[in-house]
């Protein structure tokens, strides 16, 4: 049986997995994983993305609610960075279900995916 404890942590898991199930908000947390360390400023975020300031800011903030992105004033600008230690959570939540647990994945082959995914990245961009 689950713990009070396990059953929270599982709830805060799903609300950021939650922030990060609209599109806006997915390809914010990629931009900035690209940007990954020193982030992007609102302006940059907008310019790359064309999302409306207004909405920008709302999706922002869901991310930085579910404690997913991290923000930081310097002078006038705000800088966003993607919460590397959330994300890293996450991940360890997944694997320990599907890997450790029950086997549902065999570690090895996540290797393979990742490296299967970079290999399809670089032949897009050629």
């Amino acid at each position: 049986m689950k713990s009070p404890a396990d059953s929270d942590e599982v709830l805060r898991y799903a609300d950021m997995f939650a922030a990060m199930g609209a599109e806006p908000r997915l390809r914010i947390m990629q931009l900035l994983l690209t940007a990954h360390p020193q982030g992007l400023v609102v302006g940059d975020i907008q310019e790359e993305l064309g999302i409306p300031a207004s909405t920008l800011s709302h999706h922002l903030d869901k991310l930085r609610n579910e404690e997913l992105v991290n923000v930081r004033r310097e002078g006038t600008f705000l800088w966003y960075t993607a919460n590397t230690e959330a994300l890293q959570e996450l991940l360890n939540f997944l694997y320990a279900e599907c890997c450790t647990r029950s086997k549902a994945v065999k570690p090895g082959d996540l290797v393979l995916i990742v490296q299967a995914s970079k290999g399809s990245q670089e032949r897009k961009t050629r």
